[in-house]
């Protein structure tokens, strides 16, 4: 079709950023011109280094306080008003023919703009229970992009079109299991636990591997630990002190390298991070944020347990001896973990970018308000 302009708001979170970045990438590859809408945080200026590509805006918005009758709603009514403003000024100068938000007060202002601008607009809802900001936006936008089907009945005055949750396309493509391991020289004869806490790393989890490394060592395991920035120090001692082979560093930006050299996941239950396991197959214990709003990544994580793709481990009643046993049954049971596998695939599609990349092309094409 004929190229047009598109504005994807993603910013604030790599939960919004790096499907909103998958996103893009796909309608650039379709010869449209994109704008990024995203917040003043590193994250996001860290990952459009990568991206030269793509425009970019910063929006001032910040997440709603919540309590209403509180000095930081004023400040945030008035970010927010310098976000929407911003919008209109971009429009107008830009004329996009369609806008879409990732989540996040980074997207509630694009959004509506966009709806009092007369443009389509569309939000994208990862999680299974969606956020404030998005439930907010939905009452603005032209339909409501779900990565999870059990997300629907919290948008039931909306149109809503289930898409799966993008991936980012730099996160490569699943390579051969002793290849990936000469990445982390470790050993292809032992069983490979991958432990990660997502972009922003995770010290409960952290702390709990900490406590079960001795209940592990008795195993033929070697482990792949992911800390985040201030852990990776104390987890190599650690598993150094208990003898087992280890590869330990605060990030991996090549994640399909990890993935691929994994027997068995230990991650967080975001939106993201779970694609991206589906989109790898693998089988994996979740262990949810305890702390997240609406306390989503359970909900996430009882998608995956209930295919059988995943276990589910709660953090704040977890003791290292129990956690130790199922990550000990999941390794020495190939036959589980090649179900819990397959089940994983199934949950996510690999089209999910080009899902809502047809999407906007259909409202442009049509006209769709």
């Amino acid at each position: 079709m004929k190229p047009f302009k598109a504005i994807i708001a993603c910013g604030g979170t790599g939960g919004h950023l790096f499907p909103g970045l998958a996103v893009a990438e796909t309608l650039h590859a379709r010869g449209h011109e994109i704008l990024l809408f995203v917040s003043e945080k590193e994250i996001d200026a860290t990952a459009l280094q990568a991206h030269p590509e793509f425009r970019s805006e910063k929006l001032p918005s910040v997440g709603m306080p919540s309590m209403v009758l509180s000095p930081a709603f004023v400040g945030f009514l008035r970010r927010f008003w310098e976000s929407y403003r911003h919008c209109r000024s971009v429009y107008r100068k830009n004329r996009p023919s369609v806008v879409l938000g990732m989540g996040g007060f980074t997207s509630t202002a694009p959004i509506l703009a966009a709806r009092l601008a007369g443009l389509p607009c569309f939000i994208h809802e990862s999680n299974a229970v969606p956020g404030r900001a998005n439930k907010l936006a939905a009452k603005f936008a032209t339909r409501v992009l779900l990565g999870f089907e059990d997300c629907r009945p919290f948008f039931s005055g909306s149109s809503c079109v289930v898409t799966g949750t993008p991936v980012r396309k730099n996160l490569g493509r699943p390579l051969p299991r002793e290849e990936a391991l000469k990445h982390f020289n470790l050993d292809p004869s032992r069983t490979t636990l991958l432990v990660t806490g997502g972009s922003q790393g995770a010290s409960g989890i952290n702390q709990l591997l900490f406590k079960s490394a001795p209940l592990l060592q008795a195993g033929n395991l070697q482990i792949i630990h992911l800390t985040g920035k201030n852990d990776d120090r104390l987890a190599a001692a650690n598993y150094q002190r208990d003898q087992i082979p280890h590869y330990v560093a605060p990030f991996h930006h090549r994640m399909e390298e990890a993935y691929s050299a994994a027997d068995l996941v230990v991650s967080r239950a975001g939106a993201s991070s779970l694609s991206e396991l589906a989109m790898f197959g693998m089988p994996s214990i979740l262990i949810p944020y305890p702390y997240a709003t609406d306390d989503h990544q359970r909900a996430n994580a009882e998608i995956f347990v209930r295919s059988g793709a995943a276990e589910l481990i709660n953090e704040r009643e977890i003791q290292p001896e129990v956690f130790a046993s199922v990550v000990s049954k999941l390794l020495s049971d190939s036959q589980r973990r090649a179900m819990m596998s397959s089940a994983a695939r199934g949950l996510s599609p690999e089209s999910a970018a080009a899902n809502v990349a047809d999407v906007m092309e259909r409202a442009v094409a049509e006209g769709m308000k």
